[in-house]
């Protein structure tokens, strides 16, 4: 993770449209201040407790969606139930470990996506998302 900066949570949530309620400012501080970074609402949560910050799962939750709806996260789906949320918002791509469920960034502009299908009536094409799943490798 890199360096920890100061970030104003208050004025993020205000400008983004949201009421900036004590545990709403303090999650986005904690999410927004390491950087460019995926979490899970989990990780998160575990986060907040061991800063000594008395938050519910559901409060977790509750933000991490409201704070992707504002667009100030991106939500990536790995597998049925797991979610990790994303603070960098650019159209980008992933890797995902499977040995580990570690998420990160694919290095920009090493996929060309090309050649996508023509979407149907009335619909059109808001991104494409890409996720490189990882497994160690056979050395027999």
């Amino acid at each position: 993770m890199s360096e920890h900066r100061h970030i104003d949570g208050r004025k993020m949530l205000c400008d983004a449209g949201l009421r900036p309620t004590r545990q709403r400012v303090s999650l986005a501080e904690l999410l927004f201040a390491p950087g460019d970074r995926h979490v899970t609402a989990e990780q998160l949560h575990e986060e907040a407790l061991r800063c000594d910050m008395p938050v519910s799962l559901a409060t977790v939750y509750n933000t991490l969606h409201q704070l992707t709806q504002a667009g100030l996260l991106r939500e990536v789906a790995v597998e049925g139930c797991k979610t990790y949320f994303d603070t960098n918002t650019s159209n980008h791509f992933h890797f995902f470990s499977e040995i580990d469920g570690t998420l990160e960034d694919i290095p920009s502009g090493t996929i060309n996506i090309g050649d996508l299908p023509t979407p149907p009536e009335g619909m059109e094409i808001s991104r494409v998302d890409v996720l490189v799943r990882l497994v160690g490798r056979d050395t027999t």
